[in-house]
C-alpha cells in the first residue's frame, strides 16, 4: 500500500514540475554534512526520472539536476513562482 501512495506522490510532483517548465524557482538542497545550497534559476527541462534547473549567471555552476524522489524526501525544496505572483512550495 505504501508503494502505491509514494508512486502517486511522485507522479503528482513530476506533473507539477513539468507544468512549470520555464518558470523561476528558488531552490534549497541539502547536500549532507551541514552543506545546504540555496540558489535561484529556471526549470529548464523534465525527464522521466529527473528535472534540470538552469541557475542564474551569478553561480559558477550553470545547471543542476535532481530526481523527483529528492523532492519527495525533502532533500530538495522548491518554491515555484507563478505568473500572477503566486508561489507553489514543493
Amino acid at each position: 500500500m505504501r508503494v502505491a501512495v509514494s508512486n502517486r506522490a511522485l507522479e503528482q510532483i513530476r506533473n507539477t514540475i513539468q507544468s512549470n517548465v520555464g518558470k523561476k524557482v528558488k531552490l534549497r538542497a541539502n547536500r549532507g554534512r551541514r552543506r545546504v545550497i540555496e540558489a535561484e534559476g529556471i526549470i529548464e527541462n523534465t525527464y522521466p526520472k529527473l528535472f534540470v534547473i538552469r541557475l542564474d549567471q551569478s553561480s559558477a555552476v550553470k545547471r543542476m539536476s535532481y530526481t523527483y524522489v529528492d523532492v519527495l524526501t525533502d532533500t530538495v525544496e522548491l518554491q515555484i513562482e507563478g505568473m500572477d505572483g503566486e508561489v507553489v512550495n514543493l
